[in-house]
């Protein structure tokens, strides 16, 4: 779940917004060829518009992206036409898959407390409930065979304040889905989500640990970590079993008091050219997907392409670009 944008961030936007005009038209475009990372970005941070998406992506030089909902609706709820249309935009614009960002387990744990995080109203036009997870499952991995590729992204239930009484159960959960998407040559990712039970490295080492199957793996998001008040690379970092970070996500994130907010890439706190040389040193070669967040700069496009700015400098920095 996303803190919401303070006039303090808003206003800060303006600062840099000069530099956008450096990356307007074509300029915006870097040879990513060379980078050991799959670079994307998640199309529904840069505009629901899938075309625009995909052309901002292109712009940018990349030649992936990861889907998460297009034209007001989840990636699950495409209908056939939809998705063709959308494989269509995707061969236009030269670019693949990465990714289904699904919300898979998303959704309360039964028999537990209520979670103080689980929404009063649909995130990301996810409208799914406990007992409809088998079939985001089996859309998802549908969806992937689909698209090409190999990774659906899933969570670990709205966070609770104490998970221990739920935690085998919950485990157990990942495992068997891991294990069926697995059946089908898909990888689920779980993502450590400030909102979900799996939120810090710690966490999610404990769980990667717990849930012995290589077709679950992390979609390792130090942003979140951030705001859980871990210092993501490298005390959380050094802690994840480097073999089974599957996916990662960038994002930034400064602290305003005692909370914690988005920011532009390279304007927070989260060392991401010491990450990104982490990376780069252990051989990791899947994606690096923007997941901008953050809407100091007006809209979620410009915001976009400020955060892109501060990635891409932080990947030349780290010699991964």
């Amino acid at each position: 779940m996303s803190p919401p944008v303070s006039r303090r961030e808003f206003v800060a936007g303006f600062t840099v917004a000069a530099a956008s005009s450096v990356f307007s038209g074509t300029s915006r475009a870097a040879d990513l060829t060379k980078s050991p990372f799959r670079i994307s970005v998640i199309n529904d941070e840069i505009s629901q518009d899938f075309e625009r998406a995909c052309s901002v992506a292109s712009e940018f030089g990349m030649e992936w992206i990861e889907l998460r909902g297009m034209w007001n609706k989840n990636v699950l709820d495409l209908d056939v036409q939809e998705i063709s249309e959308s494989e269509r935009l995707l061969k236009k614009y030269h670019l693949r898959v990465t990714d289904i960002a699904s919300p898979l387990f998303k959704v309360d744990w039964p028999g537990a407390p209520k979670s103080k995080f689980s929404p009063k109203q649909d995130q990301f036009n996810a409208h799914f409930g406990f007992d409809q997870q088998d079939q985001v499952l089996d859309k998802s991995i549908e969806l992937a065979k689909a698209f090409g590729t190999d990774r659906v992204r899933c969570f670990d239930f709205w966070r609770l304040d104490d998970p221990k009484p739920y935690r085998a159960e919950m485990n157990e959960q990942l495992r068997r889905a891991a294990e069926k998407a697995g059946k089908h040559g898909i990888t689920l990712v779980l993502e450590n989500e400030a909102a979900c039970n799996t939120g810090t490295g710690k966490e999610a080492a404990e769980v990667l640990a717990a849930v012995q199957t290589p077709s679950l793996m992390l979609n390792w998001d130090p942003g979140n970590a951030a705001t859980l008040g871990e210092t993501p690379y490298p005390n959380s970092y050094d802690l994840l079993p480097k073999n089974r970070i599957g996916h990662c996500h960038c994002k930034d994130v400064v602290k305003n008091g005692d909370k914690y907010e988005w920011a532009a890439v390279g304007k927070g706190f989260v060392d991401w050219v010491g990450q990104f040389k982490a990376l780069k040193k252990v051989g990791y070669h899947h994606a690096v997907s923007l997941e901008t967040h953050w809407r100091g700069a007006g809209s979620a496009e410009e915001s976009t392409i400020q955060s892109w700015a501060g990635m891409k400098q932080a990947l030349q920095k780290a010699q991964a670009l």
